[in-house]
């Protein structure tokens, strides 16, 4: 197991485009241990997602998974997966709200609203090209992760800064997931 160190908001190479994966990066052991790293990282930090950036390394990469995160009481499963280069298109001007966190701005909560619904085009490890719709909470969890690959934040989607907190703060006052 190789836990890698999450930057934190304020790292300037949060900030910045990731470039795209290649096929032939996906052939290398470095890219094997990459992702592999990745999901350690991620499990570690008892995190749904973990896009590339946050650990450093400026490539369209995301991984993804989670059952029954403690983070996140009540939210669906979130089956594993490697998601490269992937392109999201809204299908609806419909949003849904929820209260996010991120592993590279630990202790908050904020409350963002995203489309509900959302085409995700995307290719895995194995070079295989996917074309999907995707809705709830996994639209949700996709688009907070990517987003990370433009260099956003989910602070940068903020529109009420009141909805946004520590943790325990938001806890004791009865906000979270309302």
């Amino acid at each position: 197991m190789s836990v890698r160190k999450i930057l934190r908001m304020g790292d300037p190479i949060l900030r910045k485009i990731s470039e795209p994966v290649t096929e032939d990066e996906i052939q290398t052991k470095e890219f094997k241990k990459l992702i592999r790293d990745m999901f350690d990282t991620m499990r570690h930090a008892e995190g749904v997602g973990l896009a590339a950036p946050q650990i450093g390394v400026l490539k369209q990469i995301v991984v993804v998974g989670s059952e029954d995160n403690e983070r996140y009481p009540g939210t669906p499963d979130v089956p594993e997966r490697i998601i490269l280069n992937p392109i999201i298109t809204p299908l609806t001007k419909d949003t849904s709200g929820f209260w996010e966190g991120c592993l590279s701005v630990p202790g908050m909560r904020g409350y963002v609203e995203r489309p509900n619904r959302i085409r995700m085009q995307w290719m895995d490890e194995k070079g295989n090209q996917f074309d999907e719709t995707i809705d709830g909470y996994k639209a949700i969890v996709y688009q907070h992760e990517c987003d990370h690959l433009e260099g956003i934040l989910y602070v940068d989607r903020l529109k009420d800064t009141k909805r946004f907190g520590f943790n325990e703060t938001l806890d004791s006052s009865h906000n979270i997931l309302d």
